[in-house]
């Protein structure tokens, strides 16, 4: 027998055994799923309710259920900050007097992964606060920033010391650089007055 016909032979008994193989398959596959139905069947029938049916009243159902008492509230711990002492944020006073013009500078902002740390001064920082932190100015002093870009402005408190990054003036807390648009930013040039009143 020369190559060629060995190769027809072989091809011809290797579709002949994938024919057979599949037809086997197939006969497996459709008494498995009348197997299947009839299970399924018997099944069903069995879990049919063969007495009476429990259907509980109103109050019966009302009264499974058990009253739960309100838990106490939690205790502040550690240097957890308790929010029932969190003084509401101070508005911009638009009538407060400027006693000194302390020009331009570049103002940047911090925010909620200070929140809770003591400042400079003791306080624990809120970055919701209208707050910030200057280099030489007394704490407690009142200064109006405005960004010129929009011509919004807010009055901070000084109550930290900083920013400590070369050119920066001025550390703002995150709620008032919201105030003023220099979130997106992270930084920007604004203009500096201390006012009083």
């Amino acid at each position: 027998m020369n190559g060629r016909k060995l190769r027809t032979r072989s091809r011809l008994v290797a579709r002949t055994t994938v024919a057979i193989a599949a037809l086997a398959l197939a006969g497996f596959t459709a008494a498995s799923r009348a197997e299947q139905a009839e299970l399924v069947q018997s099944t069903a029938v069995a879990a049919q309710p063969t007495g009476p049916v429990f259907v509980p009243s109103e109050a019966a159902f009302a009264g499974s259920f058990a009253d739960y008492d309100t838990p106490a509230a939690p205790v502040a711990q550690g240097d957890a900050v308790d929010i029932t002492t969190i003084t509401p944020a101070e508005a911009p006073d638009p009538a407060a007097t400027v006693t000194r013009d302390l020009g331009t500078g570049i103002a940047s902002y911090y925010g909620r992964g200070f929140a809770g740390r003591p400042t400079a001064n003791g306080e624990r920082f809120n970055p919701a606060h209208l707050t910030a932190a200057h280099r030489t100015l007394p704490f407690g002093t009142r200064v109006r920033v405005t960004n010129p870009r929009n011509g919004q402005s807010v009055v901070v408190r000084i109550n930290d010391r900083g920013p400590f990054i070369a050119g920066r003036t001025i550390d703002l807390s995150q709620g008032a650089a919201e105030r003023i648009g220099l979130v997106s930013a992270g930084h920007g040039s604004v203009r500096l007055e201390v006012v009083q009143g």
